[in-house]
């Protein structure tokens, strides 16, 4: 049922004029490149003059180790930071192993709500706190299911696609970065 993920350009030349909305799912495990591939989609579109909408999650480093994500908007490239590591004897939000900043959190779920019609829709990504309903980037559901867009890309978790295809049974594709 999934697939290795084709390239970014590649997914782009596909798209065609009054073609029904799309929704792949993009999964994988940590570390896998999904917010990379994400981030080459939505610069592939910008560069042949497509609309893109959402948010998209880049990591951020330093020395070669994970120290924050930052959550950032597709259309704009503006950015916040989401998310740090909190200091070994602290929990992080949800016991997710990350602090996750309210502010950043509600900006970006602003930044989904907002999304109007366009023709790529980035949503990066609906994990636990998304799928348990303990907030996040809630607002990713109401974008999605909107279908103002003529493609979207929702990046979930290998253990939430079950629940990710549940809501979304119309689901075009599943695009798996873990595949060669």
């Amino acid at each position: 049922m999934s697939r290795a993920a084709p390239s970014p350009e590649g997914v782009l030349a596909t798209l065609r004029e009054g073609e029904p909305p799309r929704l792949i799912l993009l999964t994988g495990g940590r570390g896998s490149s999904k917010t990379r591939w994400c981030l080459a989609l939505c610069e592939a579109a910008r560069h042949i003059g497509l609309q893109t909408a959402g948010v998209l999650s880049p990591p951020v480093y330093a020395d070669g180790a994970k120290l924050a994500i930052d959550v950032m908007d597709a259309a704009t490239g503006e950015r916040r930071r989401l998310a740090v590591r909190p200091p070994p004897n602290e929990a992080g939000t949800a016991g997710l192993g990350w602090r996750f900043d309210a502010a950043a959190l509600a900006w970006g779920d602003a930044v989904l709500q907002n999304a109007g019609g366009c023709d790529l829709l980035l949503v990066d990504e609906l994990g636990p706190l998304e799928f348990h309903g303990k907030g996040g980037f809630s607002q990713g559901f109401a974008a999605i299911e909107a279908r103002r867009y003529r493609l979207a890309v929702a990046v979930v978790r290998p253990e939430l696609l079950g629940a990710a295809l549940d809501r979304w049974p119309w689901t075009a594709f599943i695009y798996d970065k873990d595949l060669p």
